[in-house]
């Protein structure tokens, strides 16, 4: 029987043996990630930077974003094998520029005619499908596609003047590959040349100007005050561009961050919208760098009637690719029914 001595006794000499030690408590290291965008930094601090300040102020310190520039780690057309490798853990490109390995290569972009304004590229991923062809095609190449928003629409800036179709003969342009692809049936010569090499490639005489943006971006990366015209006429009316993430890097993230990165890519679209769609109309309004050109509507329709049939030729390359086109097709008949403002190149 134990006597309460005995217990006292024991306690006494057990005690400081069996006593817990108190807690150490480390801070957990946070996830880091490793980020290349396909835009320079002037370009950047609009189009991605905004979606990295957001993830790393909202994330509470458990997953930090480190952010590199066009071409610092890689170079933009081997940004999607830097990220199945792993060298990179997340990458904001459109799919022609890394050179995707994946039937969507040439439909990302500036797909020729594809869309007339900004917000047509959420509507045909998010409304007509595109989200579940894009995920699908890049878990097979072991990336995770994230999300696609529309930005500027593709128009010219040059240091010579184009009034007319025929004046894109002989023109050297800096240009996705896609649209140059496209453009040199009608007498452009696609230069390709790192991005940011472009603005002193036409100081040199190397370009005769840019195929690439709107003229938001002209002004912002500084083509603007290298190039003397800009033409209002586009070949498409918005970017296709998306947010990738290494699909293991992806699967190993908490689902707690990763709704912090996609609600910071969400912020980053809205800002983009914004940002372009009122850039564009006060630089064409105000804007004292660039004069201002245009093509008749019905001349410049020989480029839209070009379209339909390169939407063909594409369409016939794979069952991807013609599902893709299908949808574009879709789409372009929905809006040219609906008409202004839908219809607005």
């Amino acid at each position: 029987m134990t006597t309460r001595r005995k217990f006292l006794q024991t306690a006494a000499i057990a005690g400081p043996a069996t006593m817990a030690a108190p807690a150490i408590l480390h801070a957990q290291e946070p996830i880091r990630w490793r980020f290349q965008t396909y835009a320079g930094a002037a370009l950047a601090e609009h189009v991605t930077k905004p979606v990295i300040d957001h993830i790393n102020a909202n994330a509470n310190g458990e997953l930090e974003i480190e952010l590199y520039f066009a071409d610092q780690i890689v170079p933009t057309g081997e940004l999607f094998q830097a990220l199945q490798r792993g060298t990179i853990d997340g990458v904001h490109s459109d799919d022609d520029s890394m050179a995707s390995p994946t039937p969507l290569r040439q439909l990302g972009g500036y797909f020729p005619f594809a869309t007339k304004s900004i917000l047509d590229v959420p509507v045909l991923f998010n409304q007509y499908g595109l989200a579940d062809i894009w995920r699908e095609e890049y878990r097979k190449v072991g990336a995770e596609w994230l999300s696609a928003a529309g930005q500027d629409p593709c128009n010219f800036n040059t240091t010579r003047e184009i009034t007319s179709v025929g004046d894109l003969d002989g023109l050297r342009l800096y240009t996705f590959p896609t649209a140059g692809r496209f453009l040199s049936q009608f007498g452009v010569v696609p230069v390709n040349i790192p991005y940011e090499d472009a603005e002193v490639a036409v100081q040199t005489g190397e370009l005769d100007g840019m195929s690439w943006s709107g003229i938001t971006e002209d002004y912002a990366v500084g083509w603007a005050d290298v190039t003397d015209y800009f033409l209002t006429n586009n070949i498409s009316g918005a970017w296709i561009g998306s947010f990738f993430v290494n699909q293991q890097r992806w699967a190993d993230l908490p689902e707690h961050l990763k709704s912090v990165v996609m609600a910071g890519i969400e912020a980053g679209h809205n800002y983009r919208n914004q940002w372009y769609w009122g850039g564009e109309a006060r630089l064409r309004a105000n804007g004292d760098k660039l004069e201002l050109r245009s093509v008749p509507a019905e001349e410049w329709r020989q480029l839209e009637e070009a379209a339909v049939e390169f939407w063909a030729e594409i369409a016939e390359e794979g069952e991807v690719q013609s599902r893709v086109i299908d949808i574009f097709r879709q789409y372009n008949d929905v809006i040219n029914a609906a008409g202004e403002p839908y219809t607005f190149g």
